[in-house]
């Protein structure tokens, strides 16, 4: 029988985590995949060291899943920045654009108020959609992103800008 040292095993873990990762990561954010592995890799050996194990036995499905929860995460995380970014006092003022009067603000802040609560009352899918689309993102690029086939994009945008048309029509802010 082989004697294993522990950098070795840790090498092996840290391998095998890192499939594990490749597989579940979606292609959007392979720029983090290393970082997912590192939290997968530190939950694993803190969840083996509450246990007091000396030598634990990380079963494949065990990695699997210690993979996918870290992933979850770091997508959760991403999902939460770009929203943080959407905020209007982070948004930048155009090159030589002039300040609005007080009026103008006024409005516009309501719009946005109006955008936003309605965005919130679209169902999670939908609401992802309609974010990309009124940043900029195309259809396509919209389905490459979320992974879906190009017509499922197109019909959540669709419904989604019409579910968000109706809201702010409901609450007097259509033009």
């Amino acid at each position: 029988m082989m004697n294993i040292t522990e950098e070795e095993r840790l090498a092996d873990v840290r391998r095998r985590l890192s499939q594990a990762a490749r597989r579940v990561c979606p292609p959007w954010l392979a720029l983090h995949v290393e970082d997912i592995v590192q939290t997968a890799l530190l939950r694993v050996l803190e969840a083996a060291r509450r246990k007091g194990e000396e030598n634990p036995v990380f079963t494949s499905l065990y990695l699997e899943r210690a993979a996918y929860s870290a992933t979850v995460d770091e997508i959760r995380r991403h999902r939460r920045r770009q929203e943080e970014a959407m905020d209007e006092a982070s948004l930048p003022e155009p090159a030589g654009a002039s300040r609005p009067g007080p009026e103008a603000a006024t409005e516009s802040r309501e719009i946005a108020r109006g955008i936003n609560d309605c965005l919130g009352g679209l169902p999670g899918a939908r609401k992802v959609a309609v974010t990309l689309n009124l940043q900029g993102h195309s259809t396509p690029e919209i389905a490459a992103l979320l992974r879906w086939t190009t017509k499922v994009a197109e019909n959540q945008v669709y419904r989604g800008l019409a579910a968000l048309r109706r809201c702010l029509a409901a609450k007097g802010l259509a033009r």
